[in-house]
């Protein structure tokens, strides 16, 4: 496997302790993450990777995903709806602007 262009990480609300709460968790972001993979797999999109990570501080915009090295910030993400158009916009080269936060 070549190294990855893009990097989606989806907040998972993990603490230091291993403990999930907050409002992405809650928002059930973890059962996303299966979705997101198969979506990126369907598309095609071999360059990019999907993790989870622990709380991303951006609670009252959440669920909360990042694509990195765009630096680009998505907030409300809680439907299939949200990632298709989130990763509609990654596959045109732009950002899914009604998701993004600034």
């Amino acid at each position: 496997m070549n190294k990855p262009e893009k990097h989606i990480l989806v907040c998972a609300s993990f603490r230091p302790s291993g403990e999930t709460k907050g409002k992405c968790h809650k928002k059930g972001s973890s059962a996303f993450l299966p979705y997101i993979e198969n979506e990126i797999i369907d598309r095609g999109m071999t360059d990019v990777i999907v993790s989870s990570t622990c709380c991303l501080k951006y609670c009252d915009e959440g669920p909360v995903m990042v694509v990195y090295p765009d630096n680009t910030w998505y907030g409300g993400v809680d439907s299939e709806d949200a990632i298709d158009t989130i990763l509609d916009a990654m596959e045109d080269g732009g950002v899914a602007t009604e998701y993004e936060l600034k």
